[in-house]
């Protein structure tokens, strides 16, 4: 495929789909966005109004179908990703979706396994570790600045999603949940961080059996709340490293993110992995305080659609992907296995295996990778 642009078809035209429009069309100069399906028709007419796109799929199948169409772009409901995707790797079709690759372990691994015998790429969200503000964490790791990592601890805290989303509902049933709607920032920011991961403990718990929308257009509905919104955990990395991660919709708090790596030589503050960019802060004991440090990398502003860009430059130059699935799974897993570990009350093994993609590079032209 060198030389040849990647063409993309969006399945999913919901609130995440915006800034993806956004970029494919007007960042990403490699892909091209050919077409969009949205089960709600009047939404891919409005995507393809505001952005000029050349066609509208009546059903998914209809993309999948389309001769002209390299990558699907799946951006449905999470707890639709595992049937977007297996049918669209059935088409022969490589696939980029949205977090998280599946509702649960067992459909991941699924997939993987369906991408494995089709020969084809499978990958997805979430892309922000490619930003400016991982990418320069990492190498401040990967150059010795903080010293040995010795471990961390991140923190995603707020009370919900009910009070201004307008289609919260899916936070609360399968699929959804704290930790596999934001764990994957957090744990794929870790990763990259800090390498694979071998074992986890986790503690769950659901606080509130009901919730009350208080968003339009749905205000007033109850929702019942069907998966933890209390999840709490510890990881066991390959490194020796240790880390605590700690997600609830359940806790009113001023600052929803934390994010800290500590080594041997000093701390290093790392930016909201929702976010490609942010402070950076890094404290070492001859400083006496933090002190910011520059970012080194491209793609400090909302980049989503970073990942998609990256994986047709695979395809294009035949290099990996970096946020293919061996990633998006090993993630999977470790996010279902809290919810596990707490109803087992032990320690559980995770058994897929993690090492790190070649870190970004910084092209002169914003918009085409490496």
């Amino acid at each position: 495929m060198k030389g040849k642009t990647v063409k993309v078809a969006m399945i999913g035209v919901g609130a995440i789909s915006g800034i993806y429009l956004q970029n494919i069309t007007q960042t990403f100069s490699e892909i091209e966005l050919l077409g969009v399906c949205d089960l709600v028709h009047e939404r891919a007419e409005k995507a393809k109004d505001t952005y000029n796109i050349p066609k509208i799929y009546d059903t998914m199948y209809d993309a999948f179908s389309d001769p002209q169409v390299d990558i699907i772009l799946n951006l449905t409901r999470p707890y639709e990703h595992f049937e977007v995707t297996k049918a669209a790797l059935e088409a022969g079709k490589h696939v980029y979706s949205e977090k998280p690759l599946g509702a649960t372990w067992e459909e991941g691994e699924a997939l993987a396994q369906l991408a494995q015998q089709k020969k084809l790429m499978l990958g997805g969200a979430p892309d922000t570790f490619l930003g400016a503000g991982i990418q320069t964490c990492r190498r401040i790791i990967d150059d010795g600045v903080i010293g040995e990592p010795v471990g961390a601890a991140v923190f995603m805290v707020c009370r919900g999603h009910e009070g201004w989303h307008p289609d919260p509902e899916f936070y609360y049933k399968h699929g959804g949940g704290p930790m596999l709607d934001m764990g994957p920032y957090y744990i794929t920011a870790l990763i990259n961080l800090l390498g694979g991961v071998k074992g986890v403990t986790g503690v769950t718990k659901t606080s509130f059996a009901q919730r009350i929308i208080t968003s339009e257009p749905k205000r007033g509905t109850v929702v019942d709340v069907d998966v933890p919104t209390y999840v709490t955990g510890i990881i066991d990395f390959d490194s020796g490293a240790t880390g605590t991660i700690f997600t609830t919709f359940d806790v009113y708090y001023k600052d929803q993110a934390r994010f800290e790596v500590y080594g041997s030589k000093g701390t290093m503050i790392v930016p909201d992995p929702n976010y490609f960019g942010g402070p950076i802060q890094v404290l070492r004991p001859e400083d006496g305080e933090y002190r910011e440090m520059p970012l080194l990398y491209d793609y400090k502003e909302n980049s989503r659609a970073l990942g998609l860009a990256d994986m047709a430059k695979a395809l294009q130059t035949g290099r990996a992907a970096r946020a293919d699935y061996r990633q998006t799974l090993h993630v999977l897993e470790i996010l279902t296995v809290f919810e596990k570990s707490s109803a087992a009350k032990a320690y559980l093994p995770i058994s897929t295996k993690y090492e790190r993609q070649a870190p970004m590079k910084n092209n002169p032209i914003h918009g085409i990778l490496d």
